[in-house]
């Protein structure tokens, strides 16, 4: 294919954008290099960070902006030095990295840790080194470094593998490293667009017992069929915590609100347990008593999304384990109307924008 195609997509100008005030118009991808790989997009997930980027949430966004970091689409052009032996014709994915230094001294780059080198380039809303700005996949077409560019397995659809790349890695990857698997009782806190993978796959990996965590008890039912073993509703229970206190080894905490009784969560912990952040609220996360971690010897640590390395082993996994994530299709051309709903929690569980050109 010649590459005289046009790269636009909805583009966030003002952090009204959220509200469904996208506008449809064209855009500069980086400058071409011979290790990049064009996609024509035919599928992007909806991610929560869309919503906190279009609105300025965590900090000023560097409009205008196209958001979307799930991508997959058809390889178009690929350059002499591409990684990954990626073809021209081949199905390919990008998540929410697009860059970062490689470089050989590099502690991050060197370990299969990309994702929190220093030097970190985001798929969206960032800078490469030579000051060109990044573009997500709420468009057309996206101009990524082949480092990120990954293969689509065959028997993955399109449709589950584009939330895969930012929400599914960003829970496989803390549920592995972690321990996730048998002798292990594992708690997912928000069962939303991440936290349902959280079930998913702490399931596949073979957890002893899976306990969902929400508010309400609205996505009970939902939770069970997708493996869950428990449910704790927080608001409908005022003694949750005492119920279930020392219960689990492991909680991941999918929540973007600072609003969460983060000391009752704390208490589930059995000893040695462990605390994951992976929500990323746009507030400070609540004070504690240092003793809810000193008294049982727990850690409490975060997770940010996946090296490359983690997300060709969670798609390897998926295949093996046929995990497939709950989602709704929603075509392209209706994303401000998507972002307006995703707002308003309607989701169950993950929007995909299906590009029909």
């Amino acid at each position: 294919m010649s590459d005289d195609y046009t790269f636009q997509g909805w583009m966030g100008l003002d952090p009204s954008a959220v509200e469904g005030n996208m506008k449809f118009q064209s855009f500069d991808p980086k400058p071409w290099e011979e290790t990049d790989v064009d996609i024509k997009i035919t599928h992007c997930g909806v991610c929560g960070s869309d919503l906190h980027t279009l609105r300025s949430g965590w900090g000023p966004t560097l409009y205008p902006c196209c958001v979307g970091h799930e991508t997959v689409g058809t390889a178009v052009k690929v350059g002499s030095k591409a990684e990954n032996g990626i073809r021209v014709g081949d199905r390919v994915g990008v998540g929410p990295q697009s860059s970062c230094c490689l470089k050989p001294d590099c502690d991050e780059c060197t370990s299969d840790r990309e994702n929190f080198c220093p030097e970190i380039v985001h798929t969206y809303n960032g800078k490469y080194p030579d000051g060109s700005k990044t573009y997500g996949s709420y468009g057309d077409y996206a101009r990524v470094p082949s480092h990120f560019v990954f293969k689509i397995p065959d028997a993955i659809a399109s449709e589950d593998a584009a939330p895969m790349l930012c929400g599914g890695i960003t829970l496989y990857a803390p549920l592995k490293k972690n321990g996730a698997g048998p002798g292990k009782r594992v708690g997912i806190v928000g069962i939303g667009g991440l936290g349902h993978f959280g079930i998913l796959y702490a399931k596949a990996l073979g957890a002893d017992k899976v306990v969902a965590i929400s508010r309400t008890t609205a996505k009970k039912a939902d939770a069970f069929k997708m493996g869950a073993d428990d449910f704790i509703a927080t608001n409908e229970d005022k003694d949750w915590s005492q119920h279930h206190t020392r219960s689990l080894d492991l909680i991941i905490n999918t929540v973007s609100s600072a609003d969460m009784p983060l000391e009752s969560y704390l208490n589930l912990l059995r000893s040695n347990g462990a605390f994951i952040q992976v929500g990323a609220p746009e507030e400070y996360l609540p004070s504690f008593s240092g003793f809810s971690l000193i008294a049982k010897g727990v850690t409490m640590g975060g997770s940010a999304m996946g090296s490359p390395a983690e997300i060709k082993e969670m798609l390897d996994f998926t295949v093996s384990k046929n995990v497939k994530p709950w989602i709704e299709t929603r075509a392209m051309k209706d994303a401000n109307t998507v972002v307006v709903d995703m707002a308003a929690n309607k989701a169950r569980y993950r929007y995909v924008l299906v590009n029909e050109k």
